[in-house]
Parts: C-alpha cells; sequence; structure tokens
C-alpha cells in the first residue's frame, strides 16, 4: 500500500466494488460530471470496466483509497493513459460522498504524485477537471499542478456544455517535501 499524510492507496478488493458503484456510479449526477461519456446503468452482478481491475492492462493503474488507521473506504483513484515513451500519465481521483472536504484530495494527488514520478519514473503528469470542481482544482494547485489551460465547453455534462481545465505536473517542478505533499511507500 501507498501511504500518504491521511490515506493509502491500495488494490482494489472485491468488497469495494458494491461501495464504490452504489456511492460514485450509480448516483447520476455524480457519474456524468466524473465520467468522459454519458451515464449509463450497469446491471447488478456484471462486471463494471470502471471498477473491476484488468491487471494486463499496463495503461491504468487502479486504486482504493482507505483513511489510514481504520482502512475505511473513502474513494477511488487511479493513474491512466500511462505513456511509457513520453513518460507520462493522468490522474483521477473520486471521493465518497461522505468523505468529501476533510483533505483526502489533496492527499490522494500527492499519493499519486509520489506513486507516478517515484515508482513509476515519470516525468509528467496531468489533470483534466471540470471548470467549477474547486475540490478538484484546490488539491491539485496545493500539489504544484499549474493551470495550462481551459478547454471551452469541451464536456457535455446534465444538458449542458462546462468547461475543463487542463492542469500539469513536472517531475522537477513537484516538491515532495512540502507540507501536505510527502507519500511513502
Amino acid at each position: 500500500m501507498l501511504r500518504g499524510e491521511k490515506v493509502g492507496l491500495r488494490a482494489r478488493h472485491d468488497d469495494d466494488i458494491p461501495i464504490l458503484r452504489a456511492e460514485l456510479y450509480d448516483d447520476v449526477v455524480n457519474s456524468s460530471r466524473a465520467e468522459s461519456g454519458p451515464w449509463r446503468p450497469i446491471t447488478p452482478g456484471s462486471k463494471d470496466p470502471r471498477l473491476v481491475v484488468d491487471d494486463t492492462d499496463q495503461g491504468s493503474v487502479p486504486f482504493s483509497v482507505v483513511e489510514l488507521g481504520g482502512g475505511t473506504l473513502v474513494g477511488a483513484a487511479a493513474l491512466w493513459g500511462i505513456d511509457t515513451h513520453h513518460r507520462s500519465a493522468h490522474i483521477g481521483v473520486g471521493l465518497l460522498p461522505s468523505s468529501r472536504g476533510k483533505g483526502y484530495g489533496v492527499d490522494v494527488v500527492a499519493t499519486l504524485c509520489h506513486y507516478g514520478f517515484i515508482v513509476r519514473g515519470l516525468h509528467r503528469l496531468q489533470i483534466e477537471t471540470l471548470s467549477d470542481n474547486t475540490a478538484m482544482l484546490r488539491s491539485a494547485e496545493r500539489n504544484g499542478f499549474v493551470r495550462e489551460g481551459v478547454l471551452r465547453a469541451s464536456a457535455w455534462v446534465m444538458g449542458e456544455f462546462l468547461d475543463e481545465v487542463l492542469l500539469g505536473l513536472l517531475v522537477q517542478d513537484w516538491k515532495p517535501d512540502s507540507p501536505g505533499r510527502t507519500a511513502r511507500a
């Protein structure tokens, strides 16, 4: 498990899937804001491609996010779109509604940066998020991510087009020793 200050990133357990599905993906509004495609229901008992881990997929590393100490599941996170030639990847984070506003997002992003830069040897990490997702923007910027641009009206979400913000962080600009940015394996 990768350990941050407040959370740990561990392998996805079968017991995590029903909770993540119910609290993150069965919520039409939340899922529509987090996913790049339209929301659609997944038949109970079927393999949900958003949650079931494919250990042969080298381009994505999904994690379950747990509270340190008690081990309570608080969300999901991933390094995805991993490009080993350009040494880059994207970061994705989804916290359960009951776990939002507790500072976990900053810690999850910091821990994913540690994993991407130290464990995987990547050069660049990137985050794309809706322009009104202040929690993700704050978590990214507190970890040193820089706003690189706005993709105007690029996301169709619940009947309207929304802007997306593109943020990037290069390994040479990452400061792992700053407060709120430490992670260890």
